[in-house]
């Protein structure tokens, strides 16, 4: 089992910093970050995270509109992980 974290911001100018923190505190093992909009679906390092899990790893993020800014897109990446047994 492992953790990882995964952090967004919406623009280059902003900085993952605070939620990097959050997610050493938590123990993630590894992280990805993107700078980019929570409504697109083509996050490179958000898809780099979601197909290095496995079964019984963790995907820790800082607050829930970091991992989708839309619904559907949330609901699909919450069913995805639910079906492969990710936490």
């Amino acid at each position: 089992m492992v953790a990882i974290g995964y952090a967004r911001v919406s623009t280059i100018e902003q900085r993952t910093a605070l939620q990097i923190k959050a997610l050493k505190q938590f123990g993630c093992d590894s992280f990805y970050e993107d700078k980019a909009s929570g409504a697109k679906t083509d996050r490179p390092e958000l898809l780099k995270a979601l197909s290095y899990l496995r079964e019984g790893d963790i995907l820790v993020i800082w607050k829930l509109d970091r991992l989708g800014g839309a619904i559907k897109h949330l609901i699909d990446i919450v069913n995805d992980l639910e079906a492969r047994k990710v936490c």
